[in-house]
Parts: C-alpha cells; sequence; structure tokens
C-alpha cells in the first residue's frame, strides 16, 4: 500500500492486473503438475486425443492442452445384485455373485468401453441367466463350482476386448423358495434320522456280533481246557495201566486164583494141586509132604 501512494488510479489498475496474470500463470503452470500412484496408469490426451500412456510418478502436462486420465491397475470386486431366476424344472430362485476382474490394458478399458462397472454387472446378470436357467434345482444346489467356472470362462471371454481379465466368480446364494426350502429342510432332517437309526442298528449288530464272538471264544476254551483235562486224566490212567501191567499182572493172576482156592476148598482138609504149581508156593507148601494118588489103569497117576 505505501508503494502504490502517489500513483495515479490508472498505474493501479495495471499494477492489479499484471499480479492477477502473474498469479493466473502461477496457477496455470502448477496444474500441469499430476502425480500417478503406484498401482495407476495415466492416459494422457492432447486436445481430446489420445497421445500416450504414463507410468507412476511425477508427471507434467501442458495445461490446457493436455488432460490425464488414471486407471487402477489393481484387482477389483463388483458386487452382481440379486436376481430372480427360473430353473429348468420351474423353480425360482434368488441369486447373487461376486466378480473379480484386473484391469490389463488401461487404453482399451477406457476407450473401448464408456461405463465398464455396469457393464460388467449386466453380461454377469445375463450369464447367471443362461447358466442356472439350463440346470435343475438340485444340480444348482450341488454344482456351485462349476457354475463360478462357467460364468468365470464365459465373462472372461466377452470383457478381453476391453482389455481386462475376470480371474473369479463367487456365487454367494442360490435361494429357493421358503416352501420349498421348508420341504428340504424337513427332508434332510428325515435322512438324519435314517442315518442315525441306521448306525445305531449296525451298532447293535456289531455288538451282538462281538458278543457272539466272545461267547464262542469262552465255549471254544472251556472245550479245549476240557479236552485237556480229558487228554491228561487218559493218559493218566493210562500210565496206570501199563504200571499195573508191568509190575502187579502175575501177582493179580494168582490173587485171583487164591480167592477160587478159597472159595471151591473152604471146607477141604486136603488140597489137590499139580506138584510144579506155583500155587505151592503161594500157599507155603513148597517142600511140604505131597500125597501120591492111585492111578487106575491107564490112567497118568495124580500127585
Amino acid at each position: 500500500m505505501i508503494a502504490l501512494v502517489g500513483l495515479t488510479t490508472f498505474e493501479i489498475e495495471l499494477a492489479v492486473i499484471a499480479l492477477v496474470i502473474v498469479i493466473g500463470i502461477i496457477a496455470i503452470a502448477v496444474s500441469g503438475i499430476k502425480i500417478v500412484g503406484q498401482y495407476e496408469r495415466g492416459l494422457v490426451e492432447s486436445w481430446g486425443a489420445y497421445d500416450k500412456t504414463v507410468g507412476p510418478g511425477l508427471k507434467f502436462i501442458v495445461p490446457i492442452k493436455q488432460k490425464i486420465y488414471r486407471v487402477n491397475m489393481r484387482e477389483q470386486v463388483i458386487d452382481v445384485p440379486p436376481q430372480e431366476i427360473i430353473t429348468e424344472d420351474n423353480v425360482v430362485v434368488n441369486v447373487d455373485a461376486i466378480v473379480y476382474y484386473q484391469i490389463l490394458d488401461p487404453k482399451r478399458a477406457i476407450y473401448e468401453i464408456e461405463d465398464f462397472e455396469m457393464a460388467i454387472v449386466k453380461l454377469a446378470q445375463t450369464t447367471l441367466r443362461n447358466v442356472v436357467g439350463e440346470m435343475t434345482l438340485d444340480t444348482c444346489l450341488t454344482s456351485r463350482e462349476k457354475i463360478n467356472n462357467d460364468l468365470r470362462k464365459i465373462l472372461d471371454e466377452a470383457t478381453d476386448k476391453w482389455g481386462t481379465k475376470v480371474n473369479r466368480i463367487e456365487v454367494q446364494r442360490i435361494d429357493p423358495p421358503k416352501d420349498i426350502q421348508e420341504a428340504m429342510h424337513k427332508q434332510k432332517t428325515a435322512e438324519q434320522e435314517r442315518r442315525q437309526a441306521r448306525l445305531q442298528a449296525t451298532g447293535r449288530k456289531e455288538a451282538a456280533e462281538q458278543d457272539k464272538e466272545a461267547t464262542i471264544l469262552v465255549a471254544e476254551g472251556r472245550s479245549q481246557s476240557i479236552f485237556l483235562v480229558a487228554e491228561a486224566e487218559a493218559k493218566a490212567i493210562k500210565l496206570v495201566s501199563e504200571s499195573a501191567n508191568l509190575y502187579f499182572k502175575t501177582n493179580a493172576q494168582i490173587n485171583k486164583r487164591l480167592d477160587v482156592i478159597r472159595d471151591t476148598f473152604a471146607n477141604q482138609t486136603k488140597i489137590i494141586v499139580p506138584a510144579n504149581s506155583d500155587v505151592l508156593n503161594v500157599l507155603g507148601l513148597e517142600g511140604g509132604q505131597i500125597l501120591p494118588i492111585k492111578k487106575t489103569e491107564g490112567e497118568t497117576p495124580k500127585q
């Protein structure tokens, strides 16, 4: 304000205009300084036409003439809203999914499609209707991995011209109507009860077989024990019999003869036996008086 003292009004206006111009030039020059992130690529346009693609870092462009568009090169996620789809067996299911994609060519991703995210959502919904509509309800519920693979393959081929790659698709929910859900729940409960009953029956059968095997083993053990005892007793009897035959057979025969003689001649005072009989030794008559018996003619004399 001190410097402006003594100046005319016209000179003051010129000074202000010059200051504004200088500030404007500085602002325009600063606007040409751009920073591209590490995960981004920059598309530079000159007068609205594509000029070049630049990498991450500090970049300078010509203000007004050039513009720069930043493109995110990281893997991104798009949520596909739920939609009702009629299956092959005329069941209405509610299906939604998530799409994971990544831009590989930023130039095509910007210039080949106006709204890439909306396009991929609509394409995913259409593909879902086509894939799920060709399956029955049971197949849909048990083939989620197949649905994911089919969707990814179709979307990846369709979005290739946009310079993107669909890495994977995850179907989050496949919800049938409530009445069908209740019927499926009842069926599942019944199957679980049947499975549990089958397991219990199998367990009882196995327990009975184990008890039977244990009883058989106990019986076999007892039988073997009885057999061994009987075999031992038979061996003992055989041993006693052999010993008796070996050591006591002759004496037993003599004792038997004595019993016969005693019973036969209990009231006789004379005993007639052959002279060479072993009975004499047993009776203590060896060397005793032997009376001869007269024989008639033609007979052998008896002693």
